[in-house]
């Protein structure tokens, strides 16, 4: 069994899907009725794409329901770590039944790289109101656990006892947190911008409606804080935690003290 990812990237094309579409979740392919084999909808498309650069370190799995759809329902990119160990770089879950909001472009068309070079403020308000979180196009799927799982299983028979990602938003590190991963790197920063946003807090204070990402009451969710640091609240731009999961061991941490998502 390879151990690499360069040892995958250069295995033979059938028996490479076969290893890396245990990656995906069994729940997402009878969601949308992709054959686990074939990975063929009931029109007969081929609904998966692998990408694996020959003596490249990383490879990525593109899962859509149709390969017309605008956007990926499973995009997972993985790499290899500083350390030698492998890492999920990128993430993408996505309903595509669900609405549509702006928020990757701008209203002149360019990328904003998840709102860290540019931001689509119109866009990310109609997001907010119906429950999305920073970056999100679309809803999500729902599939955290079943997700999880798979990734566990992945990494464990790759033999890999830990594999580690970099949270791009804060709920992503809660989210992260509620399904076993802990932190090597930026834990105390969790803690603190938990601590700051109880009552008295310097994060607290600056929940006066002065934008629509700062609405009163935003402390008490993980959705609510997660769009006030997105809009700046720290004082400094979002600087992504380093965290790992052991494979099988889903006892992990929190740094949440509010009162739901």
């Amino acid at each position: 069994m390879p151990l690499s990812i360069y040892e995958i990237n250069a295995m033979k094309p059938d028996e490479r899907t076969l290893l890396l579409s245990t990656l995906i979740p069994r729940r997402l392919l009878d969601m949308f009725s992709i054959d686990p084999e074939s990975f063929r909808n009931k029109a007969g498309k081929e609904c998966l794409k692998i990408t694996c650069p020959e003596k490249m370190p990383f490879f990525q799995i593109d899962l859509r329901r149709d390969p017309g759809d605008r956007d990926p329902a499973y995009f997972l990119d993985v790499s290899n770590s500083p350390f030698g160990q492998m890492e999920i770089s990128f993430i993408i879950v996505n309903d595509p039944d669900g609405e549509r909001f702006a928020v990757d472009r701008d209203e002149n068309g360019l990328e904003t790289y998840f709102g860290t070079a540019r931001r689509n403020t119109s866009e990310e308000i109609r997001a907010m109101e119906v429950g999305l979180c920073p970056g999100q196009v679309r809803r999500g799927l729902r599939i955290r656990a079943d997700m999880v799982k798979a990734w566990d299983s992945f990494f464990e028979r790759v033999g890999h006892k830990f594999y580690f990602l970099e949270p791009l938003s804060y709920n992503s590190a809660i989210i992260y947190e509620w399904s076993g991963f802990q932190y090597i790197k930026g834990k105390e920063k969790m803690r603190w911008i938990d601590q700051e946003f109880k009552p008295g807090g310097e994060l607290y204070k600056q929940l006066d409606g002065s934008t629509p990402f700062r609405k009163p009451g935003n402390h008490l969710t993980v959705r609510g804080r997660s769009w006030a640091v997105h809009d700046g609240i720290l004082g400094e731009p979002w600087e992504s935690p380093k965290m790992y999961k052991t494979c099988g061991v889903d006892a992990g941490t929190s740094t949440f003290t509010g009162e739901g998502y």
